[in-house]
């Protein structure tokens, strides 16, 4: 990511009436000239902004904040467009982020073309054609994003459909959930998995009515597949990948990114990447509590080392509601496939595991973010928070619970009373809202999936995410989700639980900031705090809520160095608003990126 000075066509110079301004006190830049919406409720809008060194100096009317004008002061006019503080991932995969982008493209419209099994199919003959070099030189192909529940056939392929279209080159189809996946037969006989293969501890080989194998595999059974698959795959593409991530996040606007379940070499790639001046946004790391704990133990700080640092542990316990494997505490309402009567999903991991991981982090005052969906999973969590907080009593961890998507109204009353910080998933009434209210838990429940508004009903924080790559990092989409709760459909699926825009933006910004211990520094535009911007083409409190989505970042801007500018992309050209999936010689990035260890690694 360039770091270079504020180049985005609109810095001007211009002549202020102004007070003298002592020396320590000059601005290098001066925002003004359009809307700015400080996320501060002490100071809700501003006329201006002063920078220095990094830093935000004054914030207010155009008049006081001239006076911090001097010769050198560059002058940055907004042109009518809206500044606000830099986004801050509060759950997502930067390493892996650009999976969509490097990969046959298998999402459904809007996002993709993909609308039932026969477009699927073409649509991978058509990328193996198109990236004939790549797939001869990793020998693999990978597709990601489709979702049976938005095929006409509502069902997974098969690995009978994924032979017709190759039996001579692995095939590996990625869920967009990346929980599940399909594998044609070249790519099980690699993996060493016949008929006789038995279901890992948690996770599942589907099969067809005979008994054999139908390539469908879910959580660890997709792993022990996809591993040894991607084993042969070289360590210099993961730094590439890595890099085109970070990208990809500043050019939603985010100036502050995390990976989201880690390991010691995730951490190495982005440090390096880093100390090569390669990272423009700050990128905060959990590892995984199960496989890193002396590291993580070792390494977790409030303070970056350069742009990266490790923010705690991350603990999954269940895994994905639209494909059934979330555990529920009640039967699944409609679930497409090959259920058992009364099918409630299952937990990834123990109770004791659970346990274990949660006392670990309140004894060593660590952070822990939890992966829990189903109301059963969310459930273990917090009765081994209850257990944790009375053994390790005063420890401040701010635990956060990661998606939440069936979580009781009970629940959110436990997480008040623990403590513990909500980080839900709105994008998912939009992407899998008909889907829930129709096959998961039903049209009544369906409308309290991701309750913000059960949650603020409460006077509580909470952040939302996108979990890229299993969404893309579209901030404007999460803004829109959150506030209009709209399904692919059109249909509203819970108003109650709706909030007002700037609710959604202090869950984007401020909130999220102070669930990665970092609000003294980020997440408003105040005096004192890093100056972390957003520029959007429209003032989102101002617009149609049903145009929200469509409003775009025109520039993101960390410590006041331009690291996005929408008409060029980032600086060098290495990354612009490009389709997804046009860098064919890319391709093999996300392939090793992946075989890093989807065990440890991308698993949301």
């Amino acid at each position: 990511m360039m770091k270079s000075s504020l180049s985005l066509g609109v810095l001007v110079a211009g002549v202020l009436s102004a007070y003298p301004a002592l020396a320590q006190d000059v601005a290098d830049t001066l925002y003004s000239g359009g809307p700015i919406l400080t996320i501060n409720d002490a100071q809700p809008t501003a006329e201006a902004v002063a920078v220095k060194d990094g830093k935000i100096i004054a914030v207010g009317t155009l008049d006081e904040v001239s006076a911090h004008k001097g010769d050198g002061t560059a002058m940055f006019d907004l042109d009518g467009r809206t500044l606000i503080p830099g986004f801050v991932d509060a759950h997502g995969h930067v390493v892996i982020g650009g999976l969509q982008a490097l990969s046959a493209n298998l999402l459904a419209p809007p996002d993709g073309e993909v609308t039932d099994i026969p477009s699927l199919q073409e649509t991978l003959r058509t990328w193996m054609k198109d990236n004939a070099e790549a797939v001869e030189q990793t020998g693999l192909v990978i597709g990601f994003g489709y979702d049976n529940g938005q095929l006409a056939e509502l069902r997974h392929p098969t690995v009978q459909e994924l032979d017709a279209v190759s039996t001579e080159v692995p095939i590996l189809i990625v869920h967009q959930s990346s929980h599940l996946g399909v594998a044609n037969s070249k790519a099980l006989e690699f993996a060493n998995i016949d008929n006789s293969v038995e279901n890992p501890d948690g996770g599942v080989f589907q099969r067809d009515e005979t008994g054999a194998l139908n390539g469908v595999m879910e959580e660890y059974a997709f792993y022990a597949v996809m591993l040894p698959l991607l084993s042969k795959l070289g360590p210099d593409a993961f730094a590439a990948f890595a890099e085109a991530g970070s990208d990809l996040w500043a050019s939603y606007g985010y100036t502050t990114a995390q990976e989201g379940r880690a390991s010691p070499e995730i951490f190495q790639t982005l440090k390096a990447l880093d100390d090569a001046g390669k990272l423009g946004i700050d990128v905060v790391v959990y590892p995984d509590v199960l496989e890193a704990r002396d590291f993580i133990g070792e390494t977790t700080s409030t303070e970056y080392d350069g742009r990266v640092r490790v923010g705690g542990a991350k603990l999954t316990i269940d895994g994905s509601p639209q494909g059934f494997t979330a555990l529920r505490d009640r039967p699944y309402y409609d679930p497409v496939g090959d259920y058992p009567p009364g099918y409630a999903g299952y937990a990834s991991i123990t109770m004791q595991q659970v346990q274990d991981a949660v006392s670990w982090s309140y004894e060593n005052g660590i952070q822990i973010l939890t992966h829990a969906n189903g109301e059963g999973a969310i459930d273990m969590l917090l009765t081994a928070i209850d257990v944790a907080q009375k053994e390790h009593e005063g420890a401040d961890v701010r635990p956060v619970l990661i998606h939440g998507q069936f979580i009781r109204e009970d629940q959110v009353d436990s997480l008040k009373r623990l403590d513990v910080f909500p980080s839900l998933f709105p994008m998912h009434t939009f992407y899998w809202g008909d889907w829930h209210r129709d096959h998961t838990v039903g049209p009544i429940n369906a409308e309290n999936i991701s309750p913000t508004g059960w949650v603020r009903t409460r006077d509580m924080m909470f952040s939302t995410h996108h979990d890229a790559p299993v969404a893309f990092p579209d901030s404007m989409r999460i803004l829109s989700a959150t506030v209009t709760r709209r399904t692919r459909s059109g249909d509203i699926l819970g108003p109650h639980q709706r909030v007002d825009v700037m609710t959604a933006l202090k869950a984007m910004t401020l909130w999220p900031a102070w669930q990665h211990f970092e609000e003294d520094r980020k997440g408003s535009i105040e005096v004192g705090k890093l100056a972390d911007f957003v520029l959007l083409s429209d003032d989102p409190t101002a617009v149609d809520p049903e145009t929200l989505a469509d409003l775009r970042v025109m520039a993101a801007i960390k410590e006041n160095t331009m690291v996005f500018e929408a008409e060029t992309g980032v600086k060098e050209g290495r990354l612009e608003r490009m389709p997804f999936n046009s860098n064919p010689d890319a391709a093999h990035w996300v392939l090793h990126a992946l075989a890093d260890g989807m065990s440890g690694h991308f698993h949301e």
